[in-house]
């Protein structure tokens, strides 16, 4: 890397080195991921806090890991991709929707390219971990909810961001009314056996849609747990 990132409040232990978050980074950039933002957010936060301990030794690889309650926190090449669609060509964001907190890794990437990140998760017990993660990282500009994120968060709306990440048969409409004018929402969406990841950026009231890799999700579910 070509400049010294400090980590949010790291504590390296000696499962992790930053020479291996380097090889990560540099993985990332290989794969295409080019928006210097996006790469420093990923540089910043230490991923091995949102691991259980018997993982954190795989903290740094790039692919997806189970984090309990039949849910996994994303593979850092797509937390990457999804914040780099997110951002198309902007350095920061003022205010973002992030649907699906899960393990808050990548609510916390989120929190070093937005002003401000409203995320909800369904599933209380996982919420309450996010939070925790997060507050100790010193991390203070996420508003989290335990809740049923598919029809959005109206009353901080509109967001020029939403990010799903639990994938949807189809992006309830509910999100696209909450997206501000020139907004992009990113998400996956398909059936469990095959998943695109979208995006849509908002012009003149219109979601013009576009299409990137093929993903695989957890499915996104109503209600909360």
């Amino acid at each position: 890397m070509s400049e010294t990132i400090t980590p949010v409040n790291d504590r390296f232990g000696g499962f992790v080195s930053v020479r291996s978050r380097e090889r990560l980074l540099d993985g990332l950039r290989q794969k295409g991921i080019d928006n210097e933002c996006v790469l420093n957010a990923l540089a910043r936060v230490p991923r091995h806090d949102f691991v259980e301990e018997a993982l954190k030794s795989r903290a740094y690889e790039d692919t997806a890991l189970p984090i309990g309650y039949q849910q996994t926190i994303s593979q850092p090449y797509v937390v990457a991709l999804m914040t780099q669609l997110l951002l198309t060509g902007r350095d920061r964001l003022e205010r973002v929707l992030e649907i699906g907190t899960g393990s808050g890794f990548q609510t916390a990437v989120l929190a070093q390219v937005c002003a401000s990140v409203f995320s909800i998760e369904r599933i209380g017990a996982l919420a309450e971990l996010a939070h925790y993660r997060l507050e100790k990282l010193g991390i203070e500009n996420v508003s989290l909810r335990h809740g049923d994120g598919t029809n959005g968060w109206r009353t901080k709306g509109p967001f020029d961001g939403i990010m799903v990440t639990a994938a949807p048969n189809r992006v309830p409409d509910s999100l696209f009314a909450q997206l501000a004018e020139r907004g992009v929402l990113v998400a996956p969406e398909g059936s469990n056996r095959q998943q695109r990841l979208l995006y849509w950026v908002k012009k003149n009231g219109i979601a013009l849609r576009h299409q990137s890799i093929d993903v695989v999700f957890v499915p996104l579910q109503p209600g909360q747990a």
